[in-house]
C-alpha cells in the first residue's frame, strides 16, 4: 500500500492507490476546490442560468423536447434499472455481505437510531411526500392505470394506492440504497475520497483519478443540483399556494422568487452551521411536526379507514409491483406522465441523498443499511400515502367532497394538501403546519444538497470551506428560480429527466462495483486471499 493511501479503520484492506485527496485541489480566497470538477460545473452551471434568464422560452422548448424523447423512447431503460435495484438490493440483505460493517468490524455508529432515520427520511421524501400525498392517490383514481376502469370504484381505489405506493415505496428507496452502500463501503472501509468516482475503483483502477472520474464526478454534480432544483420549485409551488390559501398572499412569479431566496439564505445558514447543528437539528424538527400532522389527521380523519387501510394498501402493492413495474404492455399514458418521471427523478436526487446517507451510516452492518434505507421508509411511505391519499379518496368516494378532485382537474397540485385538509376541523392550524413543513423540508434539501456538492467538488473533503458550501447553496436557489420562471413545473420536471437519463448507466455499472467490493472485503474476512 502507498504512503499516500488514506487511512482506514483496517488498512490491509485498503487499496493500494497512488491517489491523495485533494492532490488536485487548488486553495485560494476562501476556497478549497478539486480540479478541474469544481471548475467544470460552476462554469457550465453559472452559463445554464445566464443562458435560460436571457432566452427563457427556448430553454423550456429544449428540456421539454429532450422529455418527450426520452420518455417516449427509453421509459424501458428507467423501469429496468429500477427492477435491478430493488432485487440486487433485497439480495444483499439475505446473503452473506449483509454481516459486513461500514467502517470496518469495530466501527461505532455516529448518530443514535432515531436520529439517523430522521436524517434519511428528512432527506430522501421531504418536500415529494408533501406535495404529492394527496394528489396523486386522487389523479391515479381519477384516471386508474393498469387498464382499470374509472367505473369499477373499488378496484380504482385499490390501484391508485398501489401505484402511489410503487413511486414512494421500494424502487427510490433501492436508487438510493445503492448510491449510499457504495460511497460508504469505499469510503469507510477502503479508505477512498467520498466521492462518486471512488465507487468505480475496482472497474476502473487508477483511472478514476483522471478524466474518466472528473467525467464521473461533474455528472454527479449536474444530477444532483437539477434534481434538487426540481424539489426546491414543487416545495416554493406549495408553500406559496398555502400562503395564498390561508393568507391571501398572491401566488405570483415575483413571490415565487423571493420565496424561493428567503428559503435558500435559511438554507445558507444552516450549512454554515455544520451537519451537527444545521441538518440534523432541522431533521429532527421536521420528522417531529410531521409525526405531528400525521398523528392529527389520523384522529380527526378516517381512522378506522387508515388503520384498515394501511395493512390493505401494502397487500395491493405488493400485488400489483410486477405488474406495475413491468415495462411491456402497460398503461403508456400512465408510464410516461408518472413513472418515467419519477424514476428519472430519483436517480438525479440519487448522488446527493446517496452521499448524504453515507456521511451519516457509518458503523452500520450492509443488512442493517439495506433494511433501514429501503424497508423502513417504505412502510413509513405506506402510512403516509394511506392517511393523506386514504382520506382525500374518502372524502371524494364516501362524502362527496370534491375539492381535491378539482385541483387534479384544473390541475392545480400545490394546493391539494390544503384541500384535504379543508373538511377536516382545525383546518388553518393544519394548513399552517403544513406550509412550516415544507419550507423546513425545503431548507433541510437544500442545506443537505449544499453539503454534498461542496464534498464532491473538493475532491471528497468531509469538512470544506465555509465559501463553498455558501456558493453551492446559493446557486441551487438560483437554478430553482431559472427552471421556474423558464416553464414552470414542466420545466423543472424536464431538467430532472434530462440529467436522470446518463446517470442510469452510472448506477448500473455501481451494481456491479459494489458486489466486486463487498466480495473482496468478504473472503478478507473469512481469511482468504481477496
Amino acid at each position: 500500500m502507498s504512503e499516500n493511501t488514506p487511512e482506514t479503520n483496517d488498512p490491509t484492506l485498503s487499496y493500494d492507490t497512488d491517489y491523495e485527496i485533494g492532490q488536485d485541489n487548488i486553495s485560494a480566497y476562501g476556497f478549497d476546490v478539486h480540479n478541474p470538477v469544481f471548475f467544470v460545473s460552476a462554469l457550465v452551471i453559472v452559463v445554464f442560468v445566464a443562458v435560460s434568464l436571457v432566452f427563457p422560452l427556448t430553454t423550456k422548448e429544449f428540456f421539454e423536447g429532450l422529455r418527450t424523447s426520452l420518455t417516449s423512447n427509453l421509459d424501458w431503460l428507467f423501469i429496468l434499472a429500477g427492477n435491478v435495484f430493488v432485487l440486487f438490493s433485497l439480495y444483499l440483505v439475505v446473503s452473506p455481505f449483509g454481516r459486513i460493517r461500514l467502517g470496518g468490524e469495530d466501527a461505532k455508529p455516529e448518530f443514535s437510531f432515531s436520529a439517523w432515520l430522521s436524517m434519511l427520511f428528512a432527506a430522501g421524501m421531504g418536500i415529494g411526500l408533501m406535495f404529492f400525498g394527496v394528489l396523486e392517490p386522487v389523479a391515479h383514481f381519477q384516471n386508474p392505470p393498469l387498464f382499470v376502469s374509472p367505473a369499477n370504484v373499488e378496484r380504482a381505489r385499490e390501484v391508485a394506492m398501489a401505484a402511489t405506493i410503487y413511486h414512494w415505496g421500494l424502487h427510490p428507496w433501492a436508487i438510493y440504497a445503492m448510491v449510499g452502500l457504495s460511497l460508504a463501503f469505499f469510503s469507510y472501509n477502503r479508505g477512498l475520497p467520498l466521492t462518486i468516482r471512488s465507487v468505480f475503483y475496482p472497474i476502473f483502477g487508477e483511472a478514476v483519478w483522471g478524466w474518466l472520474g472528473h467525467v464521473i464526478d461533474i455528472l454527479a454534480v449536474f444530477a444532483t443540483l437539477f434534481g434538487l432544483a426540481t424539489s426546491l420549485g414543487f416545495g416554493a409551488e406549495q408553500a406559496l399556494a398555502g400562503m395564498n390559501y390561508l393568507f391571501g398572499i398572491p401566488a405570483t412569479e415575483l413571490n415565487k422568487v423571493l420565496l424561493i431566496a428567503a428559503i435558500t439564505s435559511m438554507a445558507t445558514f444552516s450549512v454554515v452551521a455544520g451537519l451537527d447543528a444545521g441538518v440534523k437539528l432541522l431533521s429532527e424538527i421536521n420528522m417531529a411536526l410531521a409525526f405531528a400532522l400525521l398523528v392529527f389527521v389520523i384522529i380527526v380523519g378516517p381512522t378506522a379507514m387508515i388503520a384498515y387501510g394501511f395493512f390493505e394498501n401494502l397487500s395491493n402493492y405488493i400485488w400489483d409491483i410486477v405488474p406495475l413495474s413491468s415495462p411491456f404492455g402497460r398503461d403508456q399514458t400512465f408510464l410516461h406522465s408518472w413513472t418515467t418521471f419519477y424514476w428519472a427523478w430519483w436517480i438525479s436526487w440519487s448522488p446527493f441523498v446517496g452521499m448524504f446517507i453515507a456521511r451519516v451510516s457509518r458503523g452500520r452492518t450492509v443488512r442493517e443499511f439495506i433494511i433501514c434505507v429501503i424497508i423502513v421508509p417504505t412502510l413509513v411511505s405506506v402510512l403516509w400515502m394511506t392517511t393523506f391519499g386514504g382520506t382525500a379518496l374518502t372524502e371524494l368516494i364516501d362524502g362527496g367532497y370534491t375539492g381535491v378532485a378539482q385541483t387534479v382537474k384544473q390541475w392545480q397540485p400545490e394546493l391539494s394538501l390544503f384541500k384535504m385538509l379543508e373538511p377536516l376541523p382545525w383546518t388553518g392550524l393544519a394548513s399552517f403546519i403544513g406550509i412550516v413543513l415544507v419550507i423546513v423540508f425545503f431548507v433541510t434539501s437544500s442545506d443537505s444538497g449544499s453539503l454534498v456538492i461542496d464534498t464532491i467538488t473538493s475532491g471528497g473533503k468531509m469538512e470544506a470551506p465555509v465559501a463553498q458550501r455558501v456558493f453551492w447553496a446559493i446557486f441551487e436557489g438560483l437554478v430553482a428560480i431559472t427552471l421556474m420562471l423558464g416553464g414552470g413545473l414542466a420545466s423543472l420536471q424536464a431538467a430532472a429527466i434530462t440529467t436522470g437519463f446518463p446517470f442510469t448507466f452510472v448506477l448500473l455499472l455501481m451494481c456491479v462495483s459494489i458486489y466486486l467490493g463487498l466480495r473482496e472485503e468478504l473472503r478478507m474476512l473469512n481469511g482468504r486471499p481477496a
